[in-house]
């Protein structure tokens, strides 16, 4: 999908990262038609919240199922043909060749999307030595991008920082959802490598997951339509 297909509204990724479905579904609700596009990751999902894509897809929303998977290539197929079955638009795994390759034989002719996780937003050069890699974070991220290239993988999943040089390596044939998205004041909390919602669509990202900003705020319905109203400012 290029940039021009994207509904501006869907460009906004809310995690329900909660502790149950029916906080989740209660968020949903508060949020109302303001978010069109939510993500489920682990918290959620081990708290019986997996149904919830389909639920979710039901009502005309998008789901992002962030699993990050990454396990053997036969079981990461498998387990990508049962997350297609769900509903989801996106599902996340981490950018290992053999990972990708059998992600995107899992997903068949489904409509589920493959998104490669490069490198974690909150890791930065230090982190990376401390486990073992060579590459720092930019030079893991290129290669690694390049790998998912070739491979047929949908998307990428990287801080807004790498957007630009991503960019110029896969054009706009893959999508690049940038999580690590703070508006300007709010705190950081665990990202290192972060960038306010406008920056990061005007550096070329697609989709921006944006969490606790919205979640934690006091009123997240109206945190939620501020962020939109800069996305929409940052497409002209």
């Amino acid at each position: 999908m290029t940039p021009a297909e994207i509904a501006p509204k869907d460009r906004l990724i809310v995690p329900l990262d909660l502790s149950s479905p029916e906080a989740a579904e209660a968020m949903v609700a508060k949020l109302g038609d303001s978010v069109t596009f939510y993500k489920i990751g682990y918290q959620l999902a081990y708290a019986g919240g997996l149904p919830l894509i389909g639920k979710l897809a039901d009502t005309g929303k998008k789901v992002f199922a962030d699993l990050k998977m990454h396990d053997i290539g036969n079981t990461v197929m498998r387990g990508v043909e049962s997350v297609a079955k769900l509903g989801a638009t996106f599902l996340t795994v981490h950018a290992y060749p053999q990972t990708m390759k059998a992600a995107v034989e899992g997903r068949g002719g489904s409509g589920l999307k493959i998104l490669a996780v490069t490198v974690l937003t909150s890791y930065d050069d230090d982190d990376l030595h401390a486990a073992g890699y060579r590459l720092g974070v930019s030079e893991l991220v290129e290669a690694r991008a390049q790998q998912a290239q070739v491979l047929g993988v949908d998307g990428l999943v990287s801080s807004p920082e790498e957007i630009g040089a991503l960019r110029k390596i896969v054009g706009h044939q893959m999508s690049l959802v940038t999580p690590g998205i703070r508006p300007a004041g709010a705190p950081s909390g665990d990202q290192k490598r972060i960038m306010t919602p406008g920056r990061a669509i005007a550096a070329g990202a697609d989709y921006l997951v944006v969490g606790r900003p919205i979640l934690e705020a006091a009123d997240p319905r109206a945190a939620a339509d501020a962020i939109q109203a800069e996305i929409a400012q940052a497409l002209g």
